[in-house]
């Protein structure tokens, strides 16, 4: 497998200090040719960008305020927030959205910090990077109201059930697969989902240095995750699909160069 697009992965967590050009040269040499970096403050989103103008066309990276954060998205924030979505090296807008299983922020500033978010992305047209947990309902709800004025979107750490995935297809969304379909515990509903998953709507992530795969072989010093893990979970996908490998491969990396606008690899 070559060219693959990992969609998010949060390369600017200091789990990646001390080593991060090395992850990124594991990352080439098991085919993840383009990574998306994963902003999900303000202060994380310009980290992102940095870092993604430090490796052009190699890196990309988004722009958004996590829903455990959105009590910071104030005006003054937004429009910082605003400034960097429209730069270049940005590819999306996010990782935004509700969680309810977490509420680290109160839900009605993740709903107004959400609704923020994409009403930037509407403005830049730019995709959304979208984050959900335990909040299927609302947030679909919010999801229709604006999704006609943006340029489309991604289920990030897509980890549901049939219907989810049905609704989030009917809305124009791709699916983002992780290491979850990996999770014997928890990804059952998830792995019956993708038996029925189109392939021009699959995306790729690892959400790296979260999510490792749990049926990985020889895991990680210090079972972090990171890039260079990708290619074992578009194995399990195509697994649980039942599609052949490489034709998922190709299948995810056309959609993220269309759904993000990226520059050939």
């Amino acid at each position: 497998m070559r060219d693959l697009i990992d969609i998010g992965a949060n390369l600017t967590h200091d789990s990646f200090d001390a080593d991060r050009n090395e992850v990124l040269s594991r990352a080439a040499q098991a085919g993840v040719a383009r990574i998306i970096v994963t902003g999900t403050t303000v202060a994380a989103s310009g980290q992102a960008t940095a870092l993604a103008s430090a490796h052009p066309g190699r890196l990309f990276a988004t722009a958004g305020v996590h829903p455990h954060h959105a009590d910071e998205l104030d005006a003054d924030a937004a429009e910082k927030l605003r400034a960097l979505a429209a730069e270049d090296t940005i590819v999306a807008v996010g990782e935004c959205g509700l969680d309810y299983f977490r509420d680290y922020s109160p839900r009605d500033a993740q709903m107004r910090a959400f609704e923020a978010q994409l009403d930037i992305a509407a403005e830049i047209g730019k995709p959304v990077f979208l984050h959900q947990r335990d909040a299927h309902d609302p947030f679909v709800a919010v999801l229709s109201d604006h999704l006609p004025r943006i340029s489309g979107g991604v289920a990030h750490c897509f980890t549901g059930n049939r219907d989810e995935m049905r609704a989030y297809l009917d809305a124009g969304l791709y699916l983002g697969f992780t290491g979850w379909i990996c999770d014997e515990r928890r990804g059952a509903s998830l792995r019956d989902a993708a038996r029925y998953a189109p392939l021009d709507r699959v995306l790729v992530e690892t959400d790296a240095p979260y999510l490792l795969p749990r049926d990985l072989t020889e895991k990680p010093s210090g079972r972090r995750n990171e890039p260079s893990v990708l290619p074992h979970i578009v194995h399990a996908l195509a697994t649980h699909m039942d599609q052949d490998p490489d034709a998922v491969a190709d299948a995810t990396t056309a959609n993220a160069a269309s759904l993000f606008r990226l520059p050939p690899a």
